[in-house]
């Protein structure tokens, strides 16, 4: 018995140190919003650390992220320092049916930062939330995991986002994980394609 309670508990523990603090789906996502809202615009509001350079960053790597590793089309990404209106997000060529909305508490703690990033997914239109997910935790700003990463960020950012690479990653991948995945046509698959760098 004391054997098969063991992963549980093992589980049990994982879990209490989970970066994700909390995540929800609306309940009708499955009939309501999953073939609608598949494309997005990332908004990261208010800017991480006041930066704005740490803002394109975190829009960036939310966008490529999600654009790899969710079934979203993740046409856009902007970062302000106060929230503009959804409705001029929404709508336009490239038909963005809803915000994927970052909003980054960043203070430096030693060599890292202790971050909060709340997220959440809103429907064009009336605004509704469809998910909604709070994530922190305390991050160097150097990992050797990403080493590389961190490279490209810089090079395509500038050396002032060197610190916020790390952080940024570690923190916005799990929150970025627990998003629900819409349905895509084949029409929107193909359109996928072009999106993913």
């Amino acid at each position: 018995m004391t054997r098969a309670l063991a992963p549980v508990v093992v589980l049990a523990l994982l879990s209490g140190c989970s970066i994700v603090r909390r995540s929800t789906v609306r309940d009708d996502w499955a009939a309501t919003d999953r073939s609608k809202v598949k494309r997005l615009v990332v908004l990261v509001q208010p800017l991480p650390d006041g930066q704005e350079k740490a803002g394109e960053l975190f829009a960036r790597i939310a966008r490529r992220y999600v654009n790899m590793k969710r079934d979203f089309l993740v046409k856009q990404e902007k970062f302000a320092a106060a929230a503009p209106d959804l409705s001029s997000l929404c709508g336009g060529e490239d038909a963005i049916e809803g915000v994927l909305l970052l909003s980054p508490a960043l203070t430096r703690k030693g060599d890292g930062f202790e971050i909060e990033v709340k997220g959440s997914l809103k429907r064009c239109g009336d605004g509704r939330e469809a998910w909604t997910a709070e994530a922190g935790g305390s991050f160097p700003t150097k990992d050797s995991l990403l080493v590389e990463v961190t490279k490209t960020y810089v090079g395509e950012l500038g050396p002032e986002v060197e610190p916020y690479v790390a952080p940024a990653m570690n923190v916005l991948r799990p929150v970025l994980d627990t998003l629900p995945q819409p349905q895509l046509t084949e029409q929107d698959q193909d359109e996928k394609i072009g999106l993913v760098d």
